[in-house]
């Protein structure tokens, strides 16, 4: 990855087309999806002029100069080494289209010009990862053969958006799916272990690990360093906190530290409402190419943190929320683009943490009626 987790490209020389081809293809990319564009220019280009005052601040020493408007903003800096920066700023969209930059280790559509002498550059091996040719010839068998690639016509742009859709849902499919049960908190109004406790055949722990089984690659415990020793016995592996006295978010983050390409299922360990169905829901409408999947209580209108799948680029914007003081996963999934599921048949999400509710849990669980408190 070098700008986004779900980019490709699409190169050639120039005067081949590039620009009129990747505008075609946002343009129906756009109708389902957050498309992103990088553009790089061989030449020099100039986005504020002499006169304007955006100029005026950069020329007078300003290292960074924003410019904004109600409706949009732009920021003027110079090159250095600025790719974590480039990284956030395209975070929010659901892909990446890279214009140019052909040399770089990035998926690409490689425009072949009338000469067809980029494929000298193929040839020499100074063209990184190729995932498809396009050309302006009928006639394409004997390059197909030759690179064995995919050669689509230039003007064949519902094609060409399909293998890009394909190319990278096929991505999306490489993500490891990680059940990970939230077993960190002290239980103070409990005034017991939450993990611990029987509403089912099995205590907490053991049971949901069962429910995510199903669904997850693996299933991990996230705790403090102090219950490690306890809850290892459980045979579940153990991820225990880095981010301290953070809450969820860090115990969530300590699991994306360990394992950051892995997409987590993150499910408190004190909700014994959930079940089979709940978890399948969320599998098949998850949406992978946005931060995360969460459900919302058509009831409160809460989206539910405890029980959602967070994305491997999820990450970095967590990190930046907890960096600025801001811990909570529920403000986290409130200002991000996620998908949400609402709960409109009266499937419970909702925690157990004191003694009288847990009675009540109890009981209804017994019953066979688990019907929300």
């Amino acid at each position: 990855m070098l700008f986004h987790p779900y980019e490709i490209a699409v190169c050639g020389f120039s005067g081949s087309g590039k620009t009129t081809l990747v505008s075609a293809i946002i343009s129906r990319l756009s109708r389902r999806f957050r498309v992103g564009c990088y553009k790089h220019g061989c030449h020099r280009f100039d986005i504020d002029r002499e006169g304007k005052d955006s100029h005026t601040l950069k020329k007078a020493g300003a290292a960074t100069v924003m410019i904004s408007d109600p409706e949009k903003k732009a920021v003027i800096s110079g090159t250095g080494n600025r790719q974590i920066s480039e990284r956030m700023v395209f975070l929010d969209c659901d892909m990446l289209l890279v214009e140019g930059l052909k040399e770089l280790p990035l998926p690409k559509l490689l425009m072949l010009d009338r000469e067809r002498k980029i494929l000298d550059l193929l040839d020499a091996g100074s063209i990184p990862q190729p995932v498809a040719l396009v050309s302006t010839c009928q006639e394409t068998g004997p390059i197909e053969s030759r690179y064995n690639l995919p050669v689509f016509h230039r003007d064949d742009i519902d094609t060409i958006t399909a293998f890009i859709e394909s190319f990278l849902a096929e991505k999306v499919s490489q993500t490891p799916l990680s059940g990970l049960i939230l077993a960190g908190g002290r239980s103070r109004r409990m005034g017991t272990d939450k993990a611990l406790l029987s509403y089912h055949d099995k205590n907490q722990i053991l049971h949901t690990a069962t429910l995510l089984k199903k669904h997850c690659r693996e299933v991990f415990l996230s705790c403090r360093s102090d219950q490690e020793a306890l809850y290892t016995s459980f045979g579940i592996p153990v991820i225990t906190d880095r981010y301290l006295e953070t809450g969820p978010a860090g115990g969530l983050l300590s699991a994306q530290h360990h394992h950051p390409q892995t997409a987590w299922i993150a499910v408190a360990c004190d909700m014994p409402f959930l079940d089979a169905a709940l978890f399948a829901r969320l599998v098949e409408n998850r949406m992978p190419l946005r931060f995360a999947t969460a459900f919302r209580n058509a009831g409160t209108g809460k989206l539910e943190p405890l029980c959602a799948c967070y994305e491997p680029k999820s990450r970095a914007e967590l990190l930046t929320s907890l960096a600025e003081g801001n811990g909570s996963l529920q403000a986290f999934l409130a200002c991000s683009r996620i998908g949400e599921i609402t709960i409109r048949d009266g499937k419970p999400v909702s925690s157990v943490n004191d003694p009288e509710t847990m009675q009540q849990a109890m009981l209804a669980c017994s019953s066979g009626n688990p019907e929300p408190l």
